[in-house]
């Protein structure tokens, strides 16, 4: 049965699906737990209805995280195409329902499919994508700025700079030196940007136990926010024994893929709250879902992209921030960390905070040139 606004739709199938790989330049390389990241491998996906309205989505490689490669990126929606060409667009939300329950994992395949439905319904509509997933709870949300660099006088250089430019929200790279010298360079950031700003912490998966227990019972007296996942994904014991020293939230993010992974953590008092990721639950449709569980339970949220993706998911996730009503932990925009976008018109902030578009479904223009000088044969 169709609802009041899909049955608004015009009739119209889609005829075609594609997907595409793009290899987007960084202002600069990023580090994440010994890891050096110097472009963003992102894939497109493109889906057009007989009407001639298209919709975009997108996904960005994981491999450390969701195990997301481009090559596997492209091969899922391949194989998800004939669940999606041929079909009625009022019919999206059982096209995407379909296409969840037709293959395990890949997460990152099924965002950026969820993200291009609801962009061309929303176009077709003249619906917001945030106005599809149930309506704007928030119309901006604070973001925060990623401080990856080699040495803490460059993150304290960069972030003075940042500040300049309105934001006052940091996280932090760690767990690629000892503990102490982690905690000294919080000390010392601490004490150059002053106690308005915000700070937390992400592990990134790479701290083993004993230095992640020494980190959190160091952090204490430093006003973080949270520490994101220290651990690797599979230790919710490990974990649960960080939430229980009681000196630092933890918040998951590797260890969080949907719903059950919430209440697998809940069930152990793992986390305090999670980094919501768009790839790794599916899209936005099934991050609403996760958002609620969280809700439900009482955690915290931060929403976030993985670096670095352009405007097109971007806006996805803004829309998610949005409409989900749990934010606490603010939002990670990542297409602020690319060198050049492939939108007309990237997403900007105002007062220090990034607000919904205008206009049907995710509300931009994709550059077409761009894209095809980005794209990957």
């Amino acid at each position: 049965m169709l609802s009041k606004i899909d049955e608004r739709l015009p009739t119209a199938t889609i005829t075609r699906v594609d997907a595409m790989r793009v290899a987007l330049p960084l202002k600069k390389p990023m580090l994440m737990a010994g890891v050096r990241i110097d472009i963003a491998e992102n894939m497109l996906v493109r889906i057009e209805a007989s009407d001639g309205t298209v919709g975009w989505g997108e996904a960005t490689c994981a491999p450390t995280m969701t195990g997301d490669l481009p090559e596997s990126l492209i091969s899922a929606v391949t194989y998800l195409s004939p669940f999606i060409v041929g079909k009625e667009t009022r019919t999206h939300a059982v096209i995407m329902r379909n296409c969840l329950a037709a293959m395990h994992g890949n997460g990152g395949a099924k965002s950026a499919i969820d993200m291009a439905l609801l962009d061309l319904v929303g176009r077709q509509l003249g619906v917001a994508t945030v106005d599809l997933l149930g309506g704007a709870v928030r119309q901006s949300v604070q973001p925060m700025w990623l401080l990856g660099n080699s040495s803490v006088e460059k993150d304290i250089e960069e972030a003075k700079a940042r500040e300049r430019e309105g934001f006052a929200f940091f996280k932090l790279k760690v767990g690629v030196k000892r503990p102490d010298e982690e905690i000294d360079a919080i000390n010392l950031l601490r004490s150059e940007l002053g106690g308005g700003t915000i700070l937390c912490a992400d592990g990134n998966a790479g701290l083993s136990l004993a230095n992640a227990v020494r980190f959190a019972r160091m952090a204490g007296d430093l006003d973080l926010l949270y520490l994101e996942q220290p651990l690797k994904a599979e230790d919710l014991k490990g974990m649960a024994t960080l939430a229980a020293l009681g000196t630092i939230p933890i918040c998951a993010d590797e260890g969080i893929a949907g719903a059950p992974d919430v209440l697998a953590h809940e069930r152990v008092n793992a986390m305090s709250g999670i980094n919501l990721k768009l790839m790794k639950v599916g899209g936005p449709r099934s991050a609403i879902r996760v958002a609620a569980v969280c809700e439900a339970f009482g955690l915290a949220m931060t929403i976030a992209g993985k670096i670095a993706e352009s405007s097109i998911s971007a806006s996805n996730t803004l829309a998610v921030a949005c409409a989900a009503h749990n934010v606490e932990w603010g939002l990670n925009l990542t297409h602020i960390y690319l060198a050049d976008d492939l939108v007309k018109t990237p997403l900007q902030t105002l007062n220090g905070a990034f607000g919904l578009q205008s206009g049907g479904g995710n509300g931009l223009s994709v550059d077409e040139a761009k894209v095809e000088r980005y794209r990957v044969p």
